[in-house]
């Protein structure tokens, strides 16, 4: 059965009273603070039941090693893309929010494209989205803050269903970012988010015309009216978190291509054995892990 509780706090209570109540040390932390790049608690509160019913209801997200997230100081989140509509970021975000002891916003690098869509570019600034610039990561990482990244790009949202948990190369930007910045790298392997939208096609053709970064065919899309064709399939998903990688060279070396690269080939390959690893331990997509 499907608790619909989280979904009830929309409209039956204050959305900021609500998140007080509930999750004191989240509020306690961002309320009443400006935020350069946009954060805003109101609309986070206001957002935040209905993300945690897909979390805990709908997705039934598994969580293992939380507490491997540092309980203050930077990190950098490190994970597998997947979804064609791209929520696997707000699942972790959840999971560091309501699941961890040191409740805190993960700041996800986002591409600019989405940031130029109306409404859109707005609601993820207030949700705690920021551009993805080198400079901006290194000024939150400097304040000792959590971000979040998905070294494959919006490539790996438009996967193919056949191509399922198969990484596709990590773009190395993020290794050099850590080894300026002394920051802990934390690697996230997901399962379930490759299955929610299964995209049996890219029309690339049209894509270009549109001026959008794929389009895909699924089952509901585009056939379905709307909101159907956005109405995910009710899969289980487990997000496995690593423990924290420091990389043991000085600031300097980050300018070592060859060095970065190495590194960057190495943590994807470890994503991908993690994955290949929780896949074949599946029972069925929509029962998990259970007796596992």
């Amino acid at each position: 059965m499907v608790d619909w509780t989280h979904l009830k706090t929309l409209v039956t209570e204050n959305p900021l009273q609500a998140l007080r109540r509930r999750n004191p040390v989240f509020y306690e932390r961002y309320a009443e603070k400006t935020d350069e790049y946009g954060f805003d608690l109101k609309t986070w509160a206001r957002w935040e039941p209905f993300f945690r019913f897909c979390f805990e209801d709908y997705f039934k997200v598994e969580v293992r090693g939380i507490e491997n997230i540092p309980h203050d100081g930077r990190a950098i989140i490190v994970g597998n893309h997947s979804g064609v509509i791209p929520i696997d970021g707000a699942m972790m975000s959840m999971a560091m929010g309501n699941s961890h002891p040191s409740a805190r916003r993960i700041r996800y690098l986002i591409t600019d494209w989405f940031f130029g869509l109306p409404f859109l570019g707005n609601w993820m600034r207030e949700t705690g989205q920021v551009r993805a610039s080198l400079e901006i990561a290194e000024k939150l990482l400097d304040a000792d803050e959590i971000i979040g990244l998905y070294p494959e790009g919006i490539r790996g949202v438009g996967k193919p269903f056949r191509d399922r948990y198969r990484v596709l190369d990590f773009h190395p930007g993020f290794v050099k970012l850590a080894i300026t910045t002394q920051s802990p790298i934390v690697l996230v392997a997901t399962v379930g988010g490759d299955e929610i939208f299964p995209n049996f096609t890219n029309l690339r053709s049209l894509a270009t015309y549109m001026k959008l970064p794929f389009f895909p065919i699924t089952p509901a899309f585009p056939w379905l009216p709307f909101p159907l064709w956005i109405t995910p399939l009710p899969v289980r998903w487990l997000m496995n978190i690593h423990k924290p990688i420091k990389l043991d060279y000085p600031p300097e070396k980050a300018t070592d291509r060859k060095l970065v690269r190495e590194i960057a080939k190495d943590i994807q390959f470890q994503i991908q054995r993690d994955l290949n690893e929780l896949f074949e331990k599946r029972k069925t997509l929509f029962t998990g892990w259970e007796d596992c």
